[in-house]
């Protein structure tokens, strides 16, 4: 027992050292100053004057060669194998400044770990499967946490993004210079993905490609409709800010459906939620009151896997009562 304690706590204190020097080297490397990337983006999107940025820039390179881009390139370039166009893109959408390959390797190693860190506390392997499943599935969910909430910031912001590109287009901006005013009024997440538009425009990429990228990150069906009318604006001609508020009285008729739906759905949504919470908040009860009735769950492998389907099924259930409750406008 005395021999498990030490190797648990040896385990723990090597799991916390490697978080924390990764915390310091990402804090240090995102304060330093700009890393390769950005200094190669920032010739072609910033002004060229300003000597202190660039001279920044060259420290940054020196540091990033020594911690962190030679580790990261050759990481990436052995891994690569293991590369996923569609963690990427999900990724990308969720704004996270890692690699396919950093994200899927990292995920695998926490597994692993879960799994030895598992089986020293419970001495069980069933235990240690338990926390390695844990771990295999918790970075997806909350990537995919991480897209929505992002997702859903954007479709707030969007409608405003619209306004104020058709106020800059009646005033005679162009479109480029729209979505630059809007970049700056914009707070984020909005501004961030207009800024990449602006972006890949000015590195090569044109108008119609970036807007469709902007479309695949935020898959969203209100600008969806708006990238296609200004590409189809862009290849047939006519006044762009007719165009704009054509597709702005859309989408406020679309939000205005969306919020009705909401309404009229919402006890259903709120019954799916005491479902689930009910068995669980039952369990802890039972638990407070008689400590010894989840006693078996310990020693008995049928208890185990009774309490894990039932887990199981109360998921499942809370699952389908919302996708019931899905109602695509």
């Amino acid at each position: 027992m005395e021999q498990r304690t030490v190797l648990l706590v040896l385990l723990a204190i090597l799991i916390v050292s490697t978080m924390g020097l990764y915390l310091i080297v990402k804090w240090i490397s995102r304060y330093l100053g700009l890393s390769k990337e950005k200094e190669r983006v920032s010739r072609f999107v910033t002004s060229s004057d300003s000597s202190q940025t660039a001279e920044t820039g060259k420290k940054a390179d020196r540091f990033e060669n020594l911690l962190s881009s030679g580790f990261r390139e050759k990481l990436n370039k052995s891994l690569g194998r293991i590369s996923s166009e569609i963690t990427r893109q999900k990724l990308s959408s969720a704004y996270w400044p890692i690699t396919d390959t950093e994200f899927i390797l990292s995920r695998y190693v926490g597994t692993i770990l879960a799994f030895i860190l598992g089986l020293f506390i419970t001495g069980s392997i069933l235990g240690g499967l338990f926390l390695a499943t844990l771990a295999l599935m918790l970075p997806p969910i909350i990537l995919d946490l991480a897209i929505s909430n992002r997702q859903r910031k954007f479709s707030n912001q969007l409608l405003d993004v619209l306004i104020l590109i058709k106020g800059a287009v009646q005033a005679g901006y162009g479109l480029m210079q729209a979505l630059d005013l809007a970049v700056n009024e914009i707070q984020a997440p909005a501004s961030e993905e207009f800024s990449r538009v602006i972006r890949e425009v000015r590195l090569g990429l044109t108008l119609e490609n970036a807007l469709t990228n902007l479309s695949k990150r935020m898959d969203n069906d209100d600008l969806y409709i708006v990238v296609t009318a200004i590409i189809i604006n862009t290849q047939v001609g006519g006044n762009l800010s007719v165009v704009l508020e054509s597709t702005i009285s859309t989408i406020r008729s679309r939000m205005q459906i969306m919020a009705e739906i909401r309404s009229l759905t919402s006890y259903s949504r709120l019954v799916a939620n005491i479902l689930t919470l009910t068995p669980i908040f039952a369990a802890i009860g039972l638990y407070v009151i008689s400590r010894d009735y989840f006693e078996p769950v310990k020693t008995s492998l049928i208890a185990q896997i009774g309490l894990g389907m039932a887990l199981l099924m109360v998921l499942m259930g809370n699952l389908w009562l919302r996708r019931m409750t899905d109602i695509k406008v």
